[in-house]
């Protein structure tokens, strides 16, 4: 068996803690050496995202950082977010536990770190396409939330971008992935389950509305507007909440 490279061992890590299934080929496979101080991954994870949004959504960030955790070789060595209270948060659980992590409110501070290796880009949508081909820029690898791009055009410079610098990008589609529904598609494919004939799905959540505002409503102290409209239009905040309502 060839050694395993620090590229594989990213891959595999990454996979791994977050919930991805790797592909068949790679089921089973052990490295062929003892993991080094030298193949320890060097993680940044860029958005954190609230963690008290009605109906229990966001914080996407938030959620990586407890998956990522309990992957061997990983080192969350950095934390990005427009908003101070948000990296406070994040920060303190890791220093707590003796974990040394550097904060920044500016994502090209994070990618002009040659000490990072990797970067997870939970930030919202709009930001995804820039912060991706920056990353490959940089010479970080990827992990990006989904949906990876607005429309075909960002999304073929994102894969340009990882093509030319020779970047791994891999984007959140974890329901293509999961264990659980390849074996259910495998059955069904098999005809265990017959011909499907209809399928229902309904989904019932309480969500509240994101509200009406008749004026531009005051943005939190903590956050660096500026940084969070990146690159999409700077205008007036016109909803009740900054965080996650942007959807």
């Amino acid at each position: 068996m060839k050694p395993t490279s620090r590229r594989h061992f990213l891959k595999t890590s990454l996979a791994a803690g977050l919930g991805l299934a790797l592909p068949r080929r790679a089921i089973g496979a052990a490295p062929a050496r003892a993991i080094g101080a030298n193949d320890t991954v060097r993680l940044a994870v860029i958005g954190l995202g609230g963690t008290e949004i009605v109906g229990g959504v966001g914080g996407r960030g938030h959620q990586l950082i407890a998956a990522l955790q309990q992957v061997p070789g990983v080192r969350i060595a950095a934390l990005c977010d427009v908003d101070q209270t948000f990296l406070r948060r994040e920060a303190r659980p890791l220093e707590d536990r003796g974990h040394s992590v550097v904060t920044h409110t500016d994502l090209r501070r994070v990618l002009d770190d040659k000490a990072i290796d990797a970067v997870v880009i939970a930030t919202p949508n709009h930001w995804h396409g820039l912060a991706t081909v920056w990353a490959c820029q940089a010479g970080k690898d990827v992990y990006v939330e989904k949906p990876f791009s607005h429309n075909i055009w960002e999304g073929r410079q994102m894969v340009a971008a990882a093509r030319k610098h020779g970047r791994m990008v891999q984007t959140g589609t974890q329901n293509r992935s999961s264990t659980l529904l390849r074996r259910a598609f495998d059955e069904l494919r098999g005809g265990q389950l017959g011909r499907i004939r209809y399928a229902h799905a309904i989904v019932y959540r309480s969500r509240a509305g994101i509200g009406r505002v008749d004026a531009p409503t005051p943005l939190p102290s903590a956050v660096d507007y500026d940084l969070w409209c990146g690159p999409a239009p700077k205008t007036p905040l016109r909803r009740r909440q900054l965080h996650y309502e942007w959807h």
